[in-house]
């Protein structure tokens, strides 16, 4: 039977698996871009969320704190469904990403060889260019599906509580 307990403790075991994931990723090379980045937000506020979540829920009884941190969670994972379907959207060509993503040279070249010099060691992490397909889905993918998992989740406990 999937308790509010369980369903936090899944919520909280699945969003810490995801960002560790992500950080093991750009361990092994996948460097992120700044739409990865601004991705990463939702976990790092969604796991300690989901954490007293697990905490409210243990007594079994769902209390007005443990509706009132799912309902976070719902929206944490909302947003962070709808900001992954964006960016594997830019991955795909739909629509164009944040200028940012270009990169930037950090300062003004003072003559041809400094600028030279400039672009051989600025590494640009584009977010519209994927790093790694699994499954056929860039990790943006995944996370767009993996969010909107957990959302569907925190809601279907608050529909039942």
């Amino acid at each position: 039977m999937l308790t509010p307990f369980r369903i936090a403790l899944a919520i909280f075991v699945i969003a810490f698996a995801t960002i560790a994931g992500a950080w093991i990723f750009e361990y092994a090379g996948y460097l992120p871009c700044e739409l990865c980045l601004q991705q990463r937000w939702a976990y790092y506020i969604g796991v300690p969320v989901a954490a007293l979540t697990v905490a409210s829920t243990v007594s079994g009884k769902p209390s007005p704190v443990s509706k009132l941190l799912f309902v976070l969670l719902a929206l944490i994972f909302i947003g962070s469904a709808i900001f992954g379907a964006y960016h594997a959207g830019v991955e795909w060509g739909f629509w164009e990403g944040p200028t940012g993503c270009t990169g930037a040279i950090p300062q003004r070249a003072s003559d041809m060889s400094d600028f030279m010099r400039q672009l051989e060691t600025t590494k640009v992490v584009r977010c519209d260019a994927v790093a790694i397909r699994i499954l056929g889905l860039s990790l943006a993918g995944w996370n767009a599906v993996i969010s909107a998992v957990l959302a569907a989740l925190a809601l279907r406990t608050i529909s039942r509580a």
